[in-house]
């Protein structure tokens, strides 16, 4: 928040859901990297996204979940398929759901889009098994 503004509620919803969501060590990270040039950015994506539209008690986390990892793979929003992807141990979307999620992206926004999220997937996969392991 910039200098002398108070925290709002739906700022305050939104890390609540974001942490959540994404989990304390990845906000945690984010926060730390703040800067005043992406401070303000930060502040929309906490409320808008987080503190608006995750917190909306139509649908579950699990549900928003699956919608965004579909949305993202289709946009080709790597990064951000892999952070919601590892993020799916918080919100209790399994694999099969990612699964069914990619045939939908595959049909709806094409095969070379799924393709490149399904190995995302893969690969984020493999690490939280590794991690798990270890």
């Amino acid at each position: 928040m910039a200098a002398g503004e108070t925290m709002s509620e739906r700022y305050r919803q939104g890390t609540k859901t974001r942490r959540a969501v994404l989990g304390d060590a990845h906000v945690d990270k984010a926060e730390r990297a703040v800067t005043d040039f992406d401070r303000p950015f930060q502040e929309l994506i906490t409320e808008a996204a987080w503190g608006t539209v995750w917190a909306r008690p139509t649908w579950t986390a699990r549900e928003r979940s699956i919608v965004t990892i579909a949305l993202l793979a289709a946009l080709g929003h790597d990064e951000e398929v892999a952070m919601h992807v590892r993020a799916t141990a918080n919100t209790g979307a399994t694999r099969e759901d990612i699964t069914e999620a990619m045939l939908h992206v595959a049909i709806y926004a094409g095969v070379p889009a799924a393709n490149r999220a399904i190995r995302i997937a893969k690969q984020v996969y493999e690490t939280l098994d590794a991690e798990k392991e270890a």
